[in-house]
């Protein structure tokens, strides 16, 4: 019988990041201060310890873990690769398809390969206190457990529709000694101003990150970290790309294309960089982003500078958004809903590097229903969307007359999303839709921003 699951033991481990920066075939735009002038490192020194700045910034391949960190990643790295035999059967192909499954880390997604180092950093450098936002609780909830562990204060800001649909992951925040609110709140001027101009807001991430940078701007005592979209962060996730290189060597395979779902970039970018790198070095591997159709980035937003949070309080970074004040419908994969996209996948979408395509809500739980009854474990919604792109590209091999290797990166377990498959499976769940009228309306703001470099 097939082996079907793949193991490292813990000297496996990675002792190095892998910075894409450093092998990027052309550079990528420099991002800017929030009133177009050249960012300079020391201008984020407010709310970053200068190590994260360092990282941020650097153009080094490497960049080595610290051992804290590392011991720390031993509660549940290396992560085990799969092969999804039962989801084979069941698309009835003769296809090869791997999962990287990122959901055994005690918050039950990828989220605290860069929670971790983040408070590591933060803590050495003498920080009390992180704030943050959080779209489905995900990384809020991997934040508050990293400060526990390095003994910070963590105060959540949590995107509303997520914060009264996903209860359990606001508790999973507490448990581990965090303080959730719902956002937009009244804590800041930047919730106070949204509520005051529309008082039902069901959020957003844009809106959250406001808050957070807020309110680690305005104390002496607090930094601010993120769960996505900066260079430094998607940095550290490149932990499950080298391990799924190795674990894909084991399993005798090497992918034909590798795919992951994106809604700031982190957890495709996790697995994808490291195979990217062979692509750059000639191999041939293609890479696809799978997106809401909702909150289409990728696929129909524009490319050029944008603020990171919808007051304007972030530097501008060169991505693919639709505009800042673009709040998303309320879709289940709160972790995808988010104005723009990572600079570091926006530039390789841009050349070409990287494929993105937009998937419908319904499509989406309808294979991550399939694939839970194929292999056991419930996909967070999140994830969905890489496995619809899975599908897609099974497909895709059909008509060809091909069979293909596909690597997919299931980033996350969707206990805690019980009431959004309660709301498929009773036939309640709807997908949400916004016409082009509507996107010309959201981006329109961006027309004022500088012009990309040429």
């Amino acid at each position: 019988m097939p082996q079907h699951r793949y193991l490292l033991t813990e000297d496996k481990i990675p002792k190095r990041w892998y910075n894409i920066a450093a092998d990027l075939p052309t550079p990528m735009p420099p991002p800017l201060a929030p009133d177009g002038s050249p960012l300079q490192p020391e201008m984020m020194t407010a709310i970053f310890p200068m190590e994260l700045i360092l990282q941020e910034v650097s153009q080094e391949r490497w960049i080595t873990i610290p051992d804290p960190v590392r011991e720390i990643y031993a509660l549940w790295r290396p992560t085990p690769l799969h092969r999804a035999a039962g989801f084979e059967r069941a698309l009835g192909t003769d296809c090869k398809i791997f999962y990287k499954y990122e959901g055994v880390s005690p918050a039950g997604s990828h989220k605290p390969n860069t929670s971790v180092p983040q408070a590591y950093y933060n803590a050495q450098a003498g920080v009390r206190r992180l704030a943050t936002e959080t779209g489905a609780g995900q990384w809020g909830s991997s934040l508050a457990l990293a400060c526990e562990l390095f003994g910070l204060e963590c105060k959540v800001y949590m995107v509303r529709v997520s914060y009264d649909s996903k209860p359990y992951r606001r508790v999973m925040i507490e448990t581990w000694g965090g303080e959730c609110v719902a956002s937009p709140s009244r804590e800041t001027n930047a919730g106070r101003a949204i509520l005051a101009e529309h008082p039902d807001s069901t959020g957003s991430l844009g809106i959250a990150i406001s808050e957070a940078v807020e309110d680690a701007a305005t104390r002496e005592d607090t930094n601010y970290a993120l769960g996505s979209v900066l260079n430094h962060v998607l940095l550290h996730q490149t932990v499950v790309g080298q391990e799924a290189v190795e674990q894909m060597q084991m399993a005798g395979a090497q992918p034909d294309v590798v795919v992951g779902c994106v809604g700031g970039g982190s957890n495709f970018s996790g697995l994808a960089f490291p195979f990217l790198a062979q692509k750059f070095a000639g191999a041939d591997i293609r890479v696809v982003a799978a997106e809401p159709a909702s909150c289409p980035s990728l696929t129909r937003g524009v490319y050029g500078y944008d603020f990171g949070d919808t007051a304007g309080m972030t530097p501008l970074l060169p991505m693919h958004s639709l505009g800042h004040s673009f709040v998303p419908p309320s879709i289940h994969s709160g972790g995808l809903r988010y104005h723009g996209m990572a600079p570091l996948v926006s530039h390789l979408v841009h050349t070409g590097m990287v494929e993105a395509r937009a998937y419908r809500q319904l499509d989406c739980f309808e294979q991550a229903v399939a694939f839970g009854r194929a292999e056991g474990i419930i996909p967070a919604p999140e994830a969905s969307h890489a496995i619809r792109g899975v599908v897609d590209e099974v497909e895709r091999a059909r008509e060809e007359g091909v069979s293909k290797t596909i690597l997919f990166n299931l980033c996350g377990h969707g206990n805690f999303d019980m009431s959004a498959y309660q709301q498929y499976l009773s036939g309640e769940m709807i997908d949400s839709d916004f016409s082009q009228d509507e996107l010309d309306h959201a981006t329109a703001e961006l027309a004022q921003m500088p012009a990309l470099p040429a």
